[in-house]
């Protein structure tokens, strides 16, 4: 099979919000702003065998990964995803591995309305899976990483060390089944990203570190950080199998969340389906100082670093 053959086999599919003009099959693709005057937003991420999943992970979580990874930026920016482009290199076009990737991708996409526009497939030495998602927001509405200010009270979805823990037992026999679906299956917080554009003052998805893009954050509006380790939301299956110790490496240092980390007013945030929890506060100077039960604790970390 060509590669245009493996296009309209396994990606060409009909769908789409009634903004797309011409979509697969032309030279590009044409989309309409469902809101007129509102602003394009767009993210792009790529998956490398090896580096960003296992070798032995299935094609339907690699497809599924590939959508969440991208459509959690437009959480962390309170906007919302619509279409995408997706660039594939494979080793051989083997039919049941791109039966499995596109039921996942497609499956994700389906989430949250993106349609798939375009896109390109090459052969290579390794399966590489590069999503562009595009979408829009309100004009002057999107959440940036720079309006943190002093005062403000630092948040955190979910319960952040999950992934990286499914991620470290992901061959062991005895995996919890918890912690690695975590890995597997991450869930972009697309809907509580919208409601968070009446409430928080900064935003960004938890995908190299708790600890790291929480510093991104605050390095981007000008601010130091108190974190407050003994308030951190852990899982009981984290707890359970990890002592204290590796419970914080994880949360703090382990990425592929893609939870929201976000800063804002000391009051009750918006209400989700997830554990939203008070974790810091946003103070004057620079940096990260962590606490536990009151106590000055050392930590340090840059996060997932592709080139070092």
């Amino acid at each position: 099979m060509d590669e245009f053959g493996l296009i309209r086999r396994y990606f060409a599919r009909a769908g789409g919000d009634g903004c797309v003009r011409v979509g697969i099959g032309d030279d590009a693709a044409v989309m309409m702003m469902p809101e007129p005057g509102n602003a394009l937003v767009a993210a792009t991420d790529t998956l490398v065998e090896g580096v960003h999943f296992p070798v032995t992970l299935d094609a339907w979580h690699v497809g599924w990964r590939a959508v969440m990874v991208n459509v959690s930026d437009f959480a962390a920016m309170g906007a919302r995803p619509r279409w995408m482009t997706l660039a594939l290199t494979l080793r051989e076009a083997d039919p049941d591995w791109l039966e499995g990737f596109a039921a996942g991708m497609f499956e994700a996409a389906s989430r949250y309305g993106v349609a798939l526009v375009g896109g390109d497939t090459t052969s290579g030495s390794q399966i590489v899976a590069s999503l562009q998602v595009m979408g829009d927001v309100p004009p002057g509405r999107a959440l940036l990483r720079s309006g943190a200010r002093p005062g403000d009270t630092i948040y955190v979805t979910g319960t952040p060390g999950d992934a990286a823990a499914g991620l470290d037992e992901f061959e062991s026999k005895d995996a919890s089944p918890v912690l690695r679906e975590r890995f597997m299956k991450p869930e972009a917080r697309v809907e509580y990203g919208l409601a968070l554009r009446d409430f928080a003052t900064a935003a960004i998805d938890v995908s190299d570190g708790l600890y790291a893009d929480l510093d991104k954050l605050l390095i981007a509006s000008g601010c130091g950080g108190e974190l407050y380790l003994d308030r951190l939301p852990l899982s009981a299956a984290l707890q359970e199998r990890y002592s204290r110790d590796r419970q914080l490496e994880f949360a703090l240092s382990g990425g592929d969340d893609y939870e929201l980390c976000f800063t804002g007013p000391a009051a009750a945030p918006p209400a989700a389906d997830l554990p939203v929890t008070a974790i810091g506060k946003v103070v004057r100077g620079k940096g990260i100082a962590c606490t536990e039960d009151g106590r000055a604790v050392k930590y340090a970390d840059k996060g997932f670093l592709h080139f070092k």
